[in-house]
């Protein structure tokens, strides 16, 4: 299959029983019966989180951008912080999230299930109200089909593409809505009108609960970059232009969370704000637009189901100023398909924020910076390179697994070397005669050079075709087989994953063998 032929599309389904079969994540909460919305990561699955949030973490923060130069031909420059969940409650009245973090929701009286209004969409004819209209949950397959067997039975026919008209509901006027049937209801007329709902979780610190003691879990990462953006300038020897980058947690009250892990209530980011000259920062978005697209490509989502999509004028954010772009690294979920997810978005923010939270009425510090070079004191524009961690974990998830009816496991999880949660694992073919003792000093060898970047297994039981068929599931790239010949010449074979070639290589050369197949040299 070459670099750029489209991956046939994935049955969710079979994703999601694979992820819980090898403990790639869980329903959070399992044993009480779940709860909506929220996902725990098994032992794979928190190993292949760590280690793309610890390639970010590499590429970004550590060796920024990989050592490439910015536009203004100096390396590029980044600090981290790490901050708190919980912040005092008006850094979000001055980001706009108390007033204005809101979705469209209506509720179905007679299902009593909570919808997004701008995720349900109609069928039917616009302004027709002499018939039904029928409401679907937008990306949800099952719910459209439903709603066009429905839609196909009151026309008493089957109807063609060109003849279903699709509006969010937000578009219908009253009268519209009373013919609306919702996606979980029998009758017409049950949905509400389209109405604000918050979607920060607030909290009470302290022994009292009042709303002068309210607080909130933060909606995003970004807005503690910016509270402390004074802090990294008298506290570091930074200079504009340059970046603040954190990885952490976020909460946002979804009303209707799904597909999986795409869209839940606890999530995690990995933000950069990248803080330049007002007049160099169409120059630093398309600059990190671009990497942010390429790093992506480097970690094996490199083909037809990810693309590159930039903002039209009217999706552009309230933070956007006039000429400011935004574009969406987006992949082809198995649930959006043919259409896109959201990965990361790479948005030029302007001074907004810097702006909002030295002019809130509550704030005591100005947040211009003075450059000395230009002799200027300015509020600075912001790039933000925002990903989705989560988000990021499920699309490598989506791409690595790959169907293969002449393996025992009939199918095997393509993950890219970087990112694989084990690197290596090592098998005696019988559990006797010095064999453990052989494979259990080379995993020990290879745990001393690698265990930093992942796990390395010892199975020394069970028929070795069922470990190879465990070990395609969990995504291990290499095999190492200790076999009765290993105790005279001192030799292994190992397996590769993907092309299911064996080779013997000593024991010796194990693990250059491993680090050379990583790019460790």
């Amino acid at each position: 299959m070459s670099e750029t032929s489209p991956k046939p599309t994935i049955a969710m389904d079979d994703l999601m029983a694979l992820c819980k079969r090898r403990g790639f994540i869980y329903q959070a909460s399992e044993i009480y019966g779940g709860i909506q919305g929220f996902w725990d990561y098994g032992p794979l699955g928190a190993q292949l989180k760590k280690n793309l949030r610890d390639a970010w973490w590499q590429d970004v923060v550590m060796n920024p951008c990989q050592g490439m130069a910015g536009p203004d031909g100096n390396p590029v420059r980044i600090v981290p912080v790490d901050t708190c969940i919980i912040q005092n409650p008006k850094v979000w009245e001055a980001s706009g999230h108390v007033a204005g973090f809101n979705d469209p929701m209506v509720d179905c009286r007679e299902s009593k299930a909570r919808y997004r209004a701008d995720h349900l969409m109609c069928l039917g004819e616009k302004g027709d109200t002499s018939g039904q209209i029928y409401a679907y949950v937008d990306n949800d397959d099952k719910s459209y089909a439903t709603a066009r067997k429905k839609l196909d039975k009151y026309k008493k026919r089957a109807l063609s593409d060109a003849e279903i008209d699709t509006c969010p509901l937000t578009s219908l006027s009253a009268d519209e809505l009373k013919v609306t049937v919702g996606p979980d209801a029998s009758e017409a007329g049950t949905l509400t009108e389209p109405r604000a709902f918050n979607l920060m979780f607030d909290t009470y610190p302290g022994p009292i609960r009042d709303e002068a003691n309210k607080a909130y879990l933060r909606p995003e990462t970004a807005q503690g970059i910016f509270i402390n953006f004074k802090n990294v300038i008298d506290t570091t020897r930074v200079k504009v232009p340059f970046g603040i980058a954190q990885t952490g947690k976020a909460f946002r009250n979804e009303v209707t969370p799904r597909n999986f892990t795409f869209r839940s209530r606890e999530f995690e980011q990995m933000e950069v704000e990248f803080f330049c000259h007002p007049s160099e920062a169409k120059d630093w978005y398309a600059f990190w637009r671009d990497w942010r697209m390429s790093w992506w490509k480097s970690l094996g989502l490199a083909g037809d189901n990810l693309i590159l999509r930039e903002h039209d004028k009217d999706e552009l954010a309230h933070y956007a100023k006039e000429g400011a772009g935004t574009s969406d690294v987006e992949y082809r979920f198995p649930f959006t398909a043919p259409r896109f997810g959201e990965l990361e978005g790479i948005a030029h923010r302007s001074n907004f924020d810097l702006k909002a939270h030295q002019n809130h009425p509550a704030s005591t510090v100005k947040l211009e910076y003075f450059d000395q070079e230009r002799n200027e004191r300015y509020l600075p524009d912001c790039i933000e390179p925002s990903a989705g961690l989560d988000r990021g974990v499920l699309a490598s998830l989506c791409e690595a697994y790959t169907p293969d009816e002449s393996r025992p496991s009939k199918v095997f999880m393509k993950f890219h070397p970087r990112l694989a949660p084990i690197k290596a694992a090592v098998f005696p073919l019988v559990n006797k005669d010095g064999m453990p003792e052989v494979g259990e000093k080379l995993a020990a060898d290879l745990r001393k050079r690698f265990g930093h970047l992942g796990a390395i297994e010892f199975d020394p039981k069970q028929n070795i075709g069922k470990r190879y068929a465990r070990m395609d599931e969990a995504g291990c790239p290499f095999c190492f087989t200790i076999d009765g010949d290993s105790l005279t010449d001192q030799t292994v074979t190992v397996r590769e994953r993907d092309t299911l070639a064996q080779e013997r290589v000593s024991l010796d050369r194990a693990a250059a063998y491993v680090a050379e197949k990583l790019g460790l040299g």
